[in-house]
């Protein structure tokens, strides 16, 4: 398992980035700027990476030219200018898909405002590495910018994927089963528990588990996740069906009929097993209550999902999921028993 050392103590990307880095990054052009046609006062939101286009009047002089647009991108503070063709794509950057109409809105508003927040990158040979900001960089190059405004930082190989995959997570670029496959990664590569990083992103973590759960969908159900075909309330409704024909079957019905949540899930009631539903005939209402009261504290106790199975007469089992083995450790602990 990877070590955590080089990975910093705290939350988001203040864990991972020095604080002159961060106030670098959030500083707007001078406030002292007139409001004119080339210049554009205020500050920047450390939230957001470029103004969004709509909503401005489409006036002549408003009509930026990739040129007019060079002359608004200055060097940021902290930041210095680099030709756009010395900017390369971090290969690790954990968001593959790029929204070809999001990617032209802000190529729009670069043209019109330039380029409000710098890049953030490292030197890898001759090139720079973008490790936040490639939508950014994309954008700029189909608005014709030559020179982009950069932060250059020297990162451990392991901090650099950190950030990339945080800042992705954090500003909600990613789909579900890139948000999964990055909080997967900050577990195997960097040995995070989950509590750490539901701590990191700042979400709860119930919210990563759940996201977490969507990797046990069959390949080809992911990638209509992936593709926007299904939310992620249609996919954790398909979790229920073991079967992956029968899952892929479901999904695709979902899609051509345009099902809600709550018609998916009524549809994957029908397609449970004639087996399961019989089981479910035969229950105990009254220890099924129980049950799910005893589920509810023990999954506050573990910390991880936990089901209870009723079986015939007094019989049953319990389930307790774990995503990693350092988290098979911390439930073992909790319950009295070893580690691996």
């Amino acid at each position: 398992m990877a070590a955590r050392g080089g990975l910093n103590k705290g939350r988001g990307l203040g864990a991972l980035i020095p604080n002159k880095l961060q106030e670098a990054e959030i500083e707007a052009p001078d406030r002292s700027s007139k409001r004119t046609s080339g210049n554009l006062a205020g500050t920047v939101n450390s939230g957001s990476s470029q103004l969004n286009s709509a909503g401005t009047s489409e006036t002549g002089e408003d009509k930026k030219t990739a040129a007019g647009a060079e002359k608004k991108t200055e060097a940021l503070a902290g930041s210095k200018m680099v030709r756009i063709t010395e900017v390369v794509p971090n290969q690790s950057q954990p968001r593959k898909v790029f929204e070809e109409e999001s990617i032209h809105d802000l190529a729009a508003s670069i043209q019109k405002y330039g380029i409000l927040q710098p890049l953030l990158v490292q030197k890898k040979g001759k090139y720079y590495e973008i490790i936040a900001g490639e939508r950014r960089w994309r954008a700029a190059k189909e608005a014709g910018i030559k020179e982009v405004p950069v932060i250059v930082r020297e990162f451990k190989e392991q901090d650099a994927v950190a950030i990339s995959l945080i800042e992705n997570i954090q500003r909600e670029n990613l789909n579900p089963i890139e948000e999964a496959r990055a909080y997967e990664r900050l577990i195997n590569e960097f040995g995070l528990t989950q509590n750490e990083v539901a701590n990191r992103v700042s979400k709860s973590r119930t919210a990563v588990t759940n996201i977490m759960r969507l990797l046990k969908l069959t390949e080809e159900v992911r990638k209509y996740v992936t593709d926007g075909a299904l939310s992620m309330g249609h996919a954790r409704a398909l979790l229920a069906l073991e079967d992956s024909e029968m899952q892929k079957a479901a999904a695709d019905q979902i899609i051509q009929r345009g099902f809600s949540v709550r018609e998916a899930e009524a549809l994957v009631k029908r397609l449970m097993s004639p087996a399961q539903q019989e089981k479910k005939v035969q229950k105990d209402p009254q220890r099924e209550i129980v049950y799910r009261q005893l589920e509810e504290q023990m999954k506050k106790k573990t910390g991880t999902k936990v089901s209870i199975h009723q079986k015939s007469g007094q019989k049953g089992k319990i389930e307790i999921e774990y995503y990693s083995d350092e988290d098979l450790d911390r439930i073992a602990a909790l319950i009295g028993g070893g580690s691996l």
